[in-house]
């Protein structure tokens, strides 16, 4: 059987048809949505920069769709430990393991972004990551009208690029200003 992805020739559009569905499913969830781990309301605002400079994150240092899990672990370090090598030999092939193993390559899943940009802690926290999280949910679940879609997910899909994480985090910075807590009447309208 062959499974086929009807993938968009362009970048993903949200309108504002989709982003007033979007304050729909906000309205009517029984989780309060702009409400981060702190216990503490973030305003629409606040989330809009956040999502703001996860853009900028990611135009920076580059999108990745997922990152490669697939290596194999199982051979493991080929570090020698005889009782022949020095504390220094030891060190020195124990930094040289890490720097060849951890990945020095900064591009950025959507999730890991929202996060950086929360622990950063100059253009949002760690509440205002959640909250943007839970509002690019509502944002992808008006968009593709399934409720049980996550916004992770959606940017993991095999055909996603990084015009869609883009104008997903645009949409939601422009959601998160317009209904979000703090926006003026004649925004919301």
């Amino acid at each position: 059987m062959t499974v086929t992805t009807n993938a968009p020739a362009s970048a993903a559009v949200f309108t504002d048809e989709t982003l007033g569905k979007a304050a729909g499913l906000i309205a009517d969830s029984y989780l309060p949505v702009w409400i981060g781990q702190s216990g503490e309301e973030s305003s629409g605002e606040a989330v809009a920069c956040h999502l703001e400079a996860t853009i900028a994150l990611l135009d920076e240092d580059g999108w990745i769709r997922a990152y490669d899990h697939g290596k194999d672990w199982s051979t493991g370090a080929q570090l020698a430990d005889d009782d022949s090598m020095t504390v220094k030999d030891m060190l020195r092939a124990l930094l040289r393991f890490v720097r060849e193993e951890s990945s020095t390559d900064p591009q950025r899943t959507l999730s890991t972004a929202l996060r950086h940009v929360g622990d950063a802690g100059e253009a949002g926290d760690t509440d205002t990551a959640s909250v943007a999280g839970y509002v690019l949910d509502r944002v992808i679940q008006a968009h593709t009208g399934s409720d049980a879609a996550r916004a992770t997910a959606w940017s993991e899909r095999l055909h996603r690029t990084h015009a869609d994480i883009t104008a997903l985090l645009t949409a939601g910075a422009r959601f998160a200003r317009t209904h979000g807590p703090g926006a003026t009447a004649g925004q919301a309208a």
